[in-house]
């Protein structure tokens, strides 16, 4: 898929599941699950047991019905076998330049990790699509996007950390473009107990979120005072 088509389907959907496993199956359990929750997108990390081959099945079953994407990648050696096993999309944790420039060399789209000013501008820089604010929860969660937005008005940001059933639409009204979810929507003891219908009502639930958030946004500001 070309990048600007990943680009396109992840700010329609606003939602980054991001899967954290202890076993492949799991994982596609989990990817699955979000999948039948009405979320077409899954970030499987290199925590993930056996994390390459996962992507490389998911890639393989889905097509181009489910963006699969590989998380927690840390360097440009990790980001290049996920790439091979079929990853469409690349996230890291923190700011790795090499990876950034190395995403954007090879045409594939870059959720680059950064917390701070220095950080967002050098990812940008180098050529990150998204930037991926982690652990957003931690330093203030919607707050700190609201205020990030003053001074980067036209960079895309992906909060991570702290993004749940009751944040989710404050995030979206502070300006973030989608948001990544992890335990909040794939809850590790629902896959534990093989409950994979719990994941599908936590992404309902989430995509319901951000229809509606979004629709309010895009609502005229007198059609919203009167609950519109």
């Amino acid at each position: 898929m070309h990048k600007q088509k990943v680009r396109e389907r992840i700010l329609e959907i606003g939602i980054v599941p991001v899967v954290r496993a202890s076993s492949p199956a799991e994982a596609c359990l989990a990817a699955e699950a979000v999948c039948a929750g009405g979320i077409p997108i899954v970030e499987i990390t290199m925590t993930v047991p056996g994390a390459i081959e996962v992507i490389r099945q998911l890639a393989l079953q889905c097509g181009s019905d489910v963006l699969i994407g590989a998380g927690t990648v840390l360097n440009a050696e990790a980001a290049r076998k996920c790439l091979d096993a079929g990853a469409q999309f690349l996230v890291s944790p923190g700011l790795h330049l090499q990876t950034v420039e190395f995403a954007a060399k090879e045409g594939k789209l870059m959720l680059a990790g950064a917390l701070t000013p220095t950080e967002i501008m050098a990812a940008s820089e180098a050529g990150a699509d998204f930037i991926k604010i982690f652990p957003c929860g931690q330093v203030g969660g919607a707050k700190y996007i609201k205020a990030l937005r003053g001074p980067f008005p036209q960079i895309a940001f992906v909060p991570t950390g702290g993004v749940n059933l009751h944040t989710a639409a404050e995030f979206l009204e502070a300006g973030a473009v989608a948001l990544g979810i992890g335990g909040e929507l794939v809850q590790a003891e629902a896959l534990k107990a093989n409950k994979p219908e719990i994941i599908v009502e936590n992404a309902k639930k989430f995509v319901e979120i951000v229809k509606h958030t979004r629709v309010r946004l895009a609502a005229p500001s007198s059609t919203a005072k009167n609950g519109h």
